[in-house]
Protein backbone atom coordinates (compact mmCIF):
# COMPACT_ATOMS: atom_id res chain seq x y z
CA UNK A 1 0.00 0.00 0.00
CA UNK A 2 2.77 2.10 0.73
CA UNK A 3 4.18 2.06 -2.90
CA UNK A 4 0.84 2.87 -4.41
CA UNK A 5 0.54 5.95 -1.91
CA UNK A 6 4.07 7.10 -3.48
CA UNK A 7 2.98 6.81 -6.84
CA UNK A 8 -0.13 7.99 -6.69
CA UNK A 9 0.89 11.34 -4.72
CA UNK A 10 3.93 11.51 -7.16
CA UNK A 11 1.77 11.33 -10.40
CA UNK A 12 -0.39 14.36 -8.61
CA UNK A 13 2.57 16.81 -8.24
CA UNK A 14 3.39 16.14 -4.62
CA UNK A 15 6.45 15.27 -3.36
CA UNK A 16 6.61 11.62 -3.09
CA UNK A 17 8.59 9.63 -0.19
CA UNK A 18 12.39 8.84 -1.12
CA UNK A 19 13.44 5.62 -0.11
CA UNK A 20 16.08 6.71 2.58
CA UNK A 21 13.20 8.43 4.54
CA UNK A 22 12.82 7.60 8.64
CA UNK A 23 11.06 4.97 9.81
CA UNK A 24 8.93 7.00 11.85
CA UNK A 25 7.94 8.99 8.63
CA UNK A 26 7.22 5.60 6.86
CA UNK A 27 5.51 4.32 9.99
CA UNK A 28 2.94 7.34 10.05
CA UNK A 29 2.22 6.96 6.06
CA UNK A 30 1.62 3.23 6.81
CA UNK A 31 -0.89 3.78 9.53
CA UNK A 32 -2.70 6.81 7.43
CA UNK A 33 -2.65 4.53 4.45
CA UNK A 34 -4.47 1.25 7.29
CA UNK A 35 -6.61 3.83 8.11
CA UNK A 36 -7.78 5.21 5.49
CA UNK A 37 -7.70 1.15 4.03
CA UNK A 38 -10.58 0.88 6.88
CA UNK A 39 -12.64 3.80 5.87
CA UNK A 40 -13.08 2.35 2.95
CA UNK A 41 -14.58 -0.68 3.74
CA UNK A 42 -17.24 1.36 5.52
CA UNK A 43 -17.70 3.10 2.28
CA UNK A 44 -18.14 -0.09 0.55
CA UNK A 45 -20.87 -0.99 2.87
CA UNK A 46 -22.71 2.07 2.09
CA UNK A 47 -22.01 2.27 -1.59
CA UNK A 48 -23.45 -1.77 -1.29
CA UNK A 49 -26.63 -0.48 0.53
CA UNK A 50 -27.09 2.48 -1.53
CA UNK A 51 -27.04 -0.24 -5.02
CA UNK A 52 -23.45 -0.22 -6.53
CA UNK A 53 -22.67 -2.84 -7.63
CA UNK A 54 -19.85 -5.41 -5.93
CA UNK A 55 -17.60 -5.54 -9.02
CA UNK A 56 -17.68 -1.81 -9.56
CA UNK A 57 -16.65 -1.70 -5.78
CA UNK A 58 -13.69 -4.23 -6.32
CA UNK A 59 -12.62 -2.83 -8.99
CA UNK A 60 -12.36 1.58 -7.91
CA UNK A 61 -11.46 1.12 -4.16
CA UNK A 62 -8.36 -0.91 -4.08
CA UNK A 63 -6.75 1.27 -7.02
CA UNK A 64 -6.86 4.49 -4.98
CA UNK A 65 -5.02 5.73 -2.02
CA UNK A 66 -5.18 8.52 0.11
CA UNK A 67 -4.18 11.33 -1.24
CA UNK A 68 -2.87 14.12 1.28
CA UNK A 69 -2.14 16.63 -1.37
CA UNK A 70 -5.36 17.32 -1.88
CA UNK A 71 -6.41 17.44 2.02
CA UNK A 72 -3.53 20.39 1.85
CA UNK A 73 -5.30 22.38 -0.97
CA UNK A 74 -8.86 21.45 1.10
CA UNK A 75 -7.16 23.19 4.24
CA UNK A 76 -5.54 26.11 2.06
CA UNK A 77 -8.96 27.79 0.93
CA UNK A 78 -9.89 30.32 2.92
CA UNK A 79 -12.29 30.35 5.61
CA UNK A 80 -12.17 33.20 7.60
CA UNK A 81 -14.23 34.71 10.55
CA UNK A 82 -17.07 36.09 10.04
CA UNK A 83 -15.72 38.72 11.77
CA UNK A 84 -12.61 39.03 9.05
CA UNK A 85 -13.26 41.80 6.50
CA UNK A 86 -14.83 41.18 3.14
CA UNK A 87 -11.95 42.94 0.33
CA UNK A 88 -12.95 44.86 -2.15
CA UNK A 89 -14.56 43.54 -5.69
CA UNK A 90 -12.68 45.11 -7.95
CA UNK A 91 -9.61 43.25 -8.13
CA UNK A 92 -11.61 40.09 -8.73
CA UNK A 93 -13.13 41.64 -11.04
CA UNK A 94 -10.82 42.66 -13.10
CA UNK A 95 -8.55 39.19 -12.89
CA UNK A 96 -12.01 37.33 -13.94
CA UNK A 97 -13.79 40.07 -16.38
CA UNK A 98 -10.66 40.10 -17.97
CA UNK A 99 -10.10 40.95 -21.85
CA UNK A 100 -9.13 37.93 -22.64
CA UNK A 101 -11.39 35.87 -20.95
CA UNK A 102 -13.84 38.41 -22.46
CA UNK A 103 -12.47 37.78 -26.11
CA UNK A 104 -12.39 34.00 -25.43
CA UNK A 105 -16.10 34.10 -24.65
CA UNK A 106 -17.30 36.22 -27.47
CA UNK A 107 -15.66 33.54 -29.89
CA UNK A 108 -17.34 30.75 -28.11
CA UNK A 109 -20.39 32.51 -28.34
CA UNK A 110 -20.44 32.87 -31.88
CA UNK A 111 -19.19 29.43 -32.39
CA UNK A 112 -21.89 27.73 -30.43
CA UNK A 113 -24.77 30.40 -31.52
CA UNK A 114 -27.07 28.34 -32.92
CA UNK A 115 -27.00 25.52 -30.20
CA UNK A 116 -27.13 28.14 -27.40
CA UNK A 117 -30.32 29.91 -29.00
CA UNK A 118 -31.82 26.32 -29.47
CA UNK A 119 -31.26 25.96 -25.16
CA UNK A 120 -32.40 29.31 -24.50
CA UNK A 121 -35.58 29.20 -26.67
CA UNK A 122 -36.30 25.64 -24.73
CA UNK A 123 -35.66 26.64 -21.01
CA UNK A 124 -35.44 30.65 -21.05
CA UNK A 125 -31.46 30.55 -19.59
CA UNK A 126 -29.76 33.03 -22.11
CA UNK A 127 -27.18 32.12 -24.26
CA UNK A 128 -24.71 34.77 -22.80
CA UNK A 129 -24.50 33.26 -19.26
CA UNK A 130 -24.25 29.74 -20.04
CA UNK A 131 -21.46 30.84 -21.78
CA UNK A 132 -20.45 32.87 -19.34
CA UNK A 133 -20.37 29.56 -16.33
CA UNK A 134 -18.12 28.07 -18.79
CA UNK A 135 -15.76 30.62 -18.73
CA UNK A 136 -15.37 30.58 -14.81
CA UNK A 137 -15.83 26.74 -14.50
CA UNK A 138 -13.25 25.90 -16.82
CA UNK A 139 -11.85 28.76 -19.00
CA UNK A 140 -13.93 27.48 -22.08
CA UNK A 141 -13.70 23.83 -21.46
CA UNK A 142 -9.21 24.04 -20.94
CA UNK A 143 -8.83 23.87 -17.43
CA UNK A 144 -10.78 20.76 -16.29
CA UNK A 145 -8.54 19.03 -13.66
CA UNK A 146 -6.36 15.96 -13.47
CA UNK A 147 -7.26 14.55 -10.42
CA UNK A 148 -8.81 11.02 -10.01
CA UNK A 149 -12.38 12.05 -8.55
CA UNK A 150 -12.66 8.59 -6.13
CA UNK A 151 -9.09 9.07 -4.59
CA UNK A 152 -9.82 12.58 -4.28
CA UNK A 153 -12.98 12.49 -3.01
CA UNK A 154 -12.48 9.45 -0.53
CA UNK A 155 -9.20 11.46 1.01
CA UNK A 156 -10.94 14.60 1.48
CA UNK A 157 -13.77 12.45 3.22
CA UNK A 158 -11.68 10.36 5.35
CA UNK A 159 -9.91 13.60 6.55
CA UNK A 160 -13.51 14.32 8.41
CA UNK A 161 -14.25 17.64 7.78
CA UNK A 162 -16.64 17.68 5.92
CA UNK A 163 -17.29 14.00 5.42
CA UNK A 164 -20.87 13.88 5.50
CA UNK A 165 -20.18 16.41 1.93
CA UNK A 166 -17.23 14.15 0.80
CA UNK A 167 -18.45 11.25 1.49
CA UNK A 168 -21.72 11.37 -0.23
CA UNK A 169 -20.12 12.63 -3.63
CA UNK A 170 -18.01 9.69 -3.11
CA UNK A 171 -20.64 7.28 -3.44
CA UNK A 172 -22.62 9.44 -5.92
CA UNK A 173 -19.28 9.05 -8.18
CA UNK A 174 -18.91 5.18 -7.63
CA UNK A 175 -22.96 5.35 -8.75
CA UNK A 176 -21.52 7.14 -12.03
CA UNK A 177 -18.57 4.79 -12.77
CA UNK A 178 -21.64 1.71 -11.95
CA UNK A 179 -23.86 3.50 -14.53
CA UNK A 180 -20.98 3.01 -16.97
CA UNK A 181 -19.16 6.44 -17.01
CA UNK A 182 -15.82 5.71 -18.67
CA UNK A 183 -12.55 5.68 -17.23
CA UNK A 184 -12.18 9.52 -18.87
CA UNK A 185 -14.76 11.03 -17.02
CA UNK A 186 -13.94 10.40 -12.96
CA UNK A 187 -10.91 12.72 -13.42
CA UNK A 188 -11.49 16.47 -12.42
CA UNK A 189 -10.57 19.28 -9.95
CA UNK A 190 -8.79 18.67 -6.22
CA UNK A 191 -12.40 18.45 -5.29
CA UNK A 192 -13.89 16.28 -6.80
CA UNK A 193 -15.59 18.84 -9.67
CA UNK A 194 -16.53 17.28 -13.15
CA UNK A 195 -16.30 18.15 -16.76
CA UNK A 196 -16.80 21.59 -18.52
CA UNK A 197 -19.52 22.84 -16.14
CA UNK A 198 -17.99 21.48 -12.93
CA UNK A 199 -20.70 19.11 -11.68
CA UNK A 200 -20.00 17.71 -8.33
CA UNK A 201 -21.13 13.93 -8.75
CA UNK A 202 -24.56 14.16 -7.29
CA UNK A 203 -25.37 17.22 -9.36
CA UNK A 204 -24.18 14.87 -12.40
CA UNK A 205 -26.42 12.19 -11.45
CA UNK A 206 -29.40 14.80 -10.67
CA UNK A 207 -29.16 17.25 -13.78
CA UNK A 208 -26.68 16.47 -16.33
CA UNK A 209 -28.14 15.92 -19.62
CA UNK A 210 -27.80 14.66 -22.93
CA UNK A 211 -28.12 17.30 -25.78
CA UNK A 212 -27.20 15.38 -28.60
CA UNK A 213 -29.22 12.72 -28.68
CA UNK A 214 -26.22 9.90 -28.16
CA UNK A 215 -27.90 8.22 -24.86
CA UNK A 216 -25.14 10.06 -22.44
CA UNK A 217 -25.17 13.05 -20.91
CA UNK A 218 -20.73 13.81 -21.80
CA UNK A 219 -19.96 17.00 -20.11
CA UNK A 220 -16.23 16.19 -20.35
CA UNK A 221 -15.76 15.94 -24.15
CA UNK A 222 -18.96 17.46 -25.94
CA UNK A 223 -20.19 21.30 -25.37
CA UNK A 224 -24.24 20.37 -26.55
CA UNK A 225 -23.85 18.15 -23.47
CA UNK A 226 -22.62 20.49 -20.70
CA UNK A 227 -24.36 23.85 -22.21
CA UNK A 228 -27.88 21.79 -21.80
CA UNK A 229 -26.49 20.57 -18.25
CA UNK A 230 -25.89 24.09 -17.55
CA UNK A 231 -28.95 25.59 -18.67
CA UNK A 232 -30.58 22.35 -16.64
CA UNK A 233 -29.24 23.22 -13.34
CA UNK A 234 -30.52 27.14 -13.77
CA UNK A 235 -33.95 25.77 -14.65
CA UNK A 236 -34.00 23.74 -11.73
CA UNK A 237 -32.71 26.40 -9.50
CA UNK A 238 -35.64 28.51 -10.37
CA UNK A 239 -34.18 30.79 -13.30
CA UNK A 240 -36.97 33.24 -14.49
CA UNK A 241 -37.19 33.57 -18.00
CA UNK A 242 -36.39 37.46 -19.47
CA UNK A 243 -35.52 38.78 -16.39
CA UNK A 244 -31.83 40.26 -15.65
CA UNK A 245 -29.89 39.11 -13.24
CA UNK A 246 -28.84 42.46 -12.62
CA UNK A 247 -27.25 45.85 -13.67
CA UNK A 248 -24.66 48.42 -12.28
CA UNK A 249 -26.22 51.78 -10.65
CA UNK A 250 -25.07 54.83 -9.12
CA UNK A 251 -26.13 55.69 -5.24
CA UNK A 252 -26.53 59.26 -4.54
CA UNK A 253 -24.27 60.29 -1.83
CA UNK A 254 -26.84 61.55 0.69
CA UNK A 255 -28.32 57.99 0.28
CA UNK A 256 -29.89 56.57 3.89
CA UNK A 257 -28.79 52.99 4.03
CA UNK A 258 -30.32 52.47 7.43
CA UNK A 259 -33.72 52.48 5.61
CA UNK A 260 -32.92 49.30 3.81
CA UNK A 261 -30.48 47.35 5.46
CA UNK A 262 -31.62 43.73 6.13
CA UNK A 263 -32.28 42.02 9.49
CA UNK A 264 -33.05 38.70 8.38
CA UNK A 265 -30.18 36.31 8.34
CA UNK A 266 -30.10 33.44 5.48
CA UNK A 267 -29.72 29.75 6.73
CA UNK A 268 -27.86 28.69 3.56
CA UNK A 269 -24.23 31.44 2.94
CA UNK A 270 -25.11 33.94 5.43
CA UNK A 271 -22.52 36.05 4.94
CA UNK A 272 -22.83 36.33 1.12
CA UNK A 273 -26.73 37.43 1.76
CA UNK A 274 -26.06 39.61 4.52
CA UNK A 275 -24.28 41.47 1.88
CA UNK A 276 -27.35 42.17 0.24
CA UNK A 277 -30.27 44.52 0.81
CA UNK A 278 -33.98 44.66 1.91
CA UNK A 279 -36.05 43.56 -1.12
CA UNK A 280 -37.63 46.78 -3.46
CA UNK A 281 -39.51 47.09 -6.81
CA UNK A 282 -37.46 48.60 -9.22
CA UNK A 283 -39.68 51.68 -9.57
CA UNK A 284 -39.01 52.05 -5.29
CA UNK A 285 -35.93 51.99 -6.16
CA UNK A 286 -36.11 54.88 -8.20
CA UNK A 287 -37.83 56.95 -6.12
CA UNK A 288 -34.93 56.35 -3.60
CA UNK A 289 -32.57 58.14 -5.98
CA UNK A 290 -30.78 54.74 -7.42
CA UNK A 291 -29.85 55.82 -11.05
CA UNK A 292 -28.78 52.77 -13.79
CA UNK A 293 -24.92 53.47 -15.26
CA UNK A 294 -26.41 52.46 -18.70
CA UNK A 295 -29.33 54.40 -19.02
CA UNK A 296 -32.21 51.74 -18.74
CA UNK A 297 -34.66 49.77 -16.21
CA UNK A 298 -36.03 47.13 -16.63
CA UNK A 299 -39.84 46.29 -15.66
CA UNK A 300 -40.97 48.36 -12.72
CA UNK A 301 -42.49 45.76 -10.85
CA UNK A 302 -39.53 43.55 -10.67
CA UNK A 303 -38.07 42.92 -7.30
CA UNK A 304 -34.21 43.99 -6.51
CA UNK A 305 -32.16 43.73 -3.41
CA UNK A 306 -28.67 46.73 -3.84
CA UNK A 307 -25.12 45.28 -3.32
CA UNK A 308 -22.27 47.65 -2.39
CA UNK A 309 -19.50 45.36 -3.19
CA UNK A 310 -16.77 48.21 -3.05
CA UNK A 311 -18.32 50.21 -0.42
CA UNK A 312 -19.84 53.96 -0.66
CA UNK A 313 -18.81 56.20 -3.96
CA UNK A 314 -18.00 53.42 -6.04
CA UNK A 315 -20.31 51.24 -8.50
CA UNK A 316 -23.16 49.27 -6.85
CA UNK A 317 -25.62 47.02 -8.38
CA UNK A 318 -29.18 45.88 -8.07
CA UNK A 319 -29.65 41.84 -8.20
CA UNK A 320 -32.84 40.54 -9.42
CA UNK A 321 -33.94 36.88 -8.54
CA UNK A 322 -31.77 35.10 -11.03
CA UNK A 323 -29.02 36.39 -9.15
CA UNK A 324 -29.74 34.11 -6.87
CA UNK A 325 -29.99 31.32 -9.21
CA UNK A 326 -26.03 32.26 -9.82
CA UNK A 327 -25.48 32.53 -6.52
CA UNK A 328 -26.60 28.87 -6.23
CA UNK A 329 -24.47 27.36 -8.54
CA UNK A 330 -21.56 29.02 -6.37
CA UNK A 331 -22.59 30.40 -3.16
CA UNK A 332 -19.79 33.67 -3.75
CA UNK A 333 -21.08 37.36 -4.40
CA UNK A 334 -17.55 38.15 -6.52
CA UNK A 335 -18.51 35.22 -8.46
CA UNK A 336 -22.06 35.77 -9.16
CA UNK A 337 -21.45 39.11 -10.22
CA UNK A 338 -18.25 38.23 -12.40
CA UNK A 339 -20.36 35.66 -14.00
CA UNK A 340 -22.97 38.48 -14.38
CA UNK A 341 -20.78 40.77 -15.96
CA UNK A 342 -18.91 38.77 -18.15
CA UNK A 343 -22.60 37.44 -19.89
CA UNK A 344 -23.22 41.35 -19.95
CA UNK A 345 -19.80 42.21 -21.84
CA UNK A 346 -19.74 38.39 -23.59
CA UNK A 347 -23.16 39.75 -25.29
CA UNK A 348 -22.51 43.18 -26.27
Amino acid sequence: MTMAFCVSASVLGATCMAQDVGTGATENSAAQESGFRSYLAQVRQRALQEGVTPATLDRVLPSISYNDRVVMLDRRQPEGPSSAPVPNFAPYKARHVDASRISRGRAKYTELRPLLKRIEDETGVPEEIMIAIYGHETNYGSVMGNFNAPEALASLAYEGRRRALFEGELIAALKMIDKGVPQYAITGSWAGALGKPQFLPSVYLRLARDGDGDGYADIWRSEVDAMTSIANYFVNAGWRRGEDWGFAVNVPETFNRGIIRSRMTSPRCPRVYARHSQWRTIAEWRQLGISPQRGFWPNDNMMATLIEPDGAGNTAYLLGGNYRVILDYNCSNFYALSVGLLADEISN
